[in-house]
């Protein structure tokens, strides 16, 4: 299939440290390629050397006990959302990813308190020593998903916080405790890492059958 054989390309160039943007671009115009695969093939297909990165750098997740942890919240959440919803995308970085871009518009909807419900089960299972879920105060109703985060980690005994900040990939940055993300740049920047919904699946394996990967997209491996 044309995808596979772009993800392949893409990965070609990036490898020769093309550009993303130009990369993908170019090659989806060659493949005559629709907005849908470009978004996947921009969020799935990343150069090696990014990859090897980024697998050196993740924390193990045994490495969420006892410590303190800061949560990209609607990262996080969108991601688990999408798990729930066999959206869910395993990138060549090992980290798993909504490719449907609902970040600035999202809205709670009838899975997000699965997501939440998910979330504060793996956390209470792995037991880390505090837990705050950071999130973006530009986006509505911010304050009232903190609220129902702060009522739930109450209710599973979690200790921590759920807060709205302005700049969420600042803070999560210059975080000197593990932070739980799946953004690429954010991954790269931080001091520590943990591939968190990986983690989480790798706990819950049922939700494995929400996962897909490259050969589940193009019908064989890119």
């Amino acid at each position: 299939m044309s995808i596979g054989n772009a993800a392949s390309d893409i990965r070609y160039l990036l490898d020769r440290d093309y550009p993303q943007t130009g990369a993908v671009g170019f090659v989806c115009n060659h493949y005559r390629l629709d907005d849908e695969s470009r978004r996947f093939l921009s969020r799935t297909v990343l150069a090696k050397a990014v990859c090897e990165k980024r697998h050196a750098k993740f924390l193990s997740c045994d490495k969420i006990k006892g410590s303190k942890i800061m949560i990209d919240g609607y990262n996080i959440i969108i991601g688990m959302e999408s798990i729930i919803e066999k959206k869910a995308y395993l990138c060549d970085d090992g980290v798993i990813r909504d490719i449907r871009g609902v970040f600035r518009n999202f809205r709670a909807a009838k899975n997000t308190e699965n997501a939440i419900e998910l979330i504060c089960r793996f956390l209470k299972e792995k037991k880390p020593a505090e837990i705050c879920f950071l999130l973006d105060s530009q986006i509505s109703k911010s304050g009232a998903l903190a609220k129902e985060l702060r009522e739930k980690m109450s209710y599973y005994g979690l200790k921590g916080d759920a807060r709205t900040s302005k700049h969420v990939d600042y803070d999560l940055k210059k975080s000197k405790d593990v932070v739980a993300t799946s953004d690429g740049v954010i991954i790269d920047a931080a001091e520590m890492v943990v591939n968190f919904l990986a983690c989480l699946v790798s706990g819950f394996p049922h939700l494995g059958t929400g996962v897909s990967d490259m050969s589940d997209f193009t019908g064989k491996k890119a």
